[in-house]
């Protein structure tokens, strides 16, 4: 997928309105599984999951808040952010005054209509402009939300790549929120993308690697729930939000700080303008996969983090915040981290009491008329060095500060000559 692709697909999921449960959710799981073959989980209300329970199932249809002359100055339909998430039901007649209390505005930001929730609160509000609410007379106002709170289903997806090994690398993004397309559908967009492209450039890779699709929070905690077992094979994780606006990507350690999916991550960033974040137990999704009785092994990747832009939770963040070329830049980031996850291997040199002669095993000669030559050597020799049985690939670009592909290749090279052997 193109980041025209990624960014039509992003304008497409943009107007469902979604929330934990309930009916948008799957139609943003019916689309994305028109580019992947989805496995979806349908998961009861009052499912006990770990100190959690599965809510009510949420639907809305119609809210809109009424002036006296049948206009709606504040309408669902033209705004799926109108609406608090998890609303009840109302069919009131009201002053100003009377409605005050379930307004939401940012007068900081009088255009902007905010995005708030109420989950596991029985309340109800709108969302709406500042310069809205200042135009308001005093009423009368007919309020409505057409909504309903009942039980049903928590309903995720995952789509799977097989590997030759049952070590999984885990991709997470959520789905639970409305109209927010670089907080949440970026995200849908470049998971969705990487998926494809795993599977149609490599054949068969060497890990397995699960896509989640899930609502934030409650979503994770279902999972985790219900795939303890399977999640021991979690070698390496992201969760991935915020994929799409213009500014530097920015990496969020895991619990753990220096694992594998940490150096990876940190290794491909050090190329571009970037930022690195120690790990905090506030953010997205991985700080459940991170909780201390699972500790996986999973990392977070945004462009700028989540409250970091103006637009953040607001209808500001719509498709035009978006840029092609952004989503096209996180996609590649996340293919080289793939690239180092498979490639990374650890080697023994064969020949380690002194530098091996490579000219007479046409080594050298092989490299004759590239651009890279120099640097190509240079990947032989700190390959033949730290090829100690101690240090793996990414352990020596790290080192040598070398890009991983030229450390790889010069690896591929070695073990050809006979002088490395690729060991467990």
């Amino acid at each position: 997928m193109t980041g025209e692709e990624m960014h039509a697909l992003v304008e497409r999921l943009y107007p469902l309105c979604r929330s934990i449960t309930g009916d948008g959710v799957r139609a943003t799981l019916d689309i994305v599984g028109e580019h992947l073959e989805l496995a979806v989980h349908e998961v009861p209300t009052g499912t006990e999951v770990l100190d959690w329970t599965v809510p009510k199932e949420w639907n809305i249809r119609d809210a809109y808040i009424k002036d006296a002359s049948g206009a709606r100055v504040v309408d669902f339909r033209r705004s799926n952010l109108h609406v608090v998430g998890y609303s009840v039901p109302v069919d009131a007649v009201m002053t100003l005054e009377e409605l005050r209390p379930h307004l939401h505005t940012l007068p900081e930001q009088p255009e902007l209509v905010p995005y708030r929730t109420s989950y596991y609160a029985r309340t109800w509000g709108f969302c709406l402009s500042q310069r809205t609410l200042d135009g308001m007379g005093e009423g009368p106002y007919e309020v409505v939300i057409d909504s309903t709170l009942a039980d049903g289903h928590l309903t995720y997806a995952e789509h799977v790549v097989p590997g030759l090994s049952e070590e999984e690398v885990l991709i997470s993004c959520h789905v639970c929120h409305p109209s927010l397309a670089n907080d949440n559908l970026a995200g849908i967009a470049v998971a969705t993308a990487l998926a494809r492209r795993l599977t149609g450039r490599l054949g068969r890779p060497r890990l397995t690697y699960r896509f989640l699709f899930a609502p934030g929070t409650i979503g994770a905690i279902t999972w985790l729930a219900r795939n303890r077992e399977r999640a021991g094979r979690v070698r390496h994780g992201l969760t991935l939000a915020c994929a799409g606006d213009p500014g530097r990507l920015t990496y969020k350690r895991s619990r753990r700080d220096d694992a594998e999916i940490d150096r990876a991550v940190t290794h491909v960033l050090a190329d571009r303008p970037h930022d690195v974040l120690p790990f905090s137990p506030y953010g997205y999704d991985e700080r459940q996969f991170c909780s201390p009785g699972f500790n996986l092994p999973v990392g977070s990747l945004t462009r700028t983090p989540y409250a970091g832009y103006p637009e953040y939770h607001t209808s500001g963040d719509n498709p035009d915040f978006v840029t092609p070329a952004a989503l096209s830049d996180t996609l590649e980031t996340l293919w080289q981290v793939t690239r180092v996850l498979e490639g990374n291997r650890s080697y023994l040199n064969l020949s380690p009491y002194g530098e091996p002669q490579l000219g007479r095993r046409g080594l050298y000669g092989s490299l004759g008329g590239r651009s890279d030559t120099k640097q190509a050597q240079m990947a032989m020799l700190w390959v033949l060095n730290l090829s100690d049985g101690e240090h793996s690939l990414l352990d020596i670009a790290q080192r040598a500060h070398m890009p991983f592909a030229a450390l790889e290749d010069a690896a591929r090279a070695l073990s050809a000559a006979g002088l490395v052997k690729e060991i467990a």
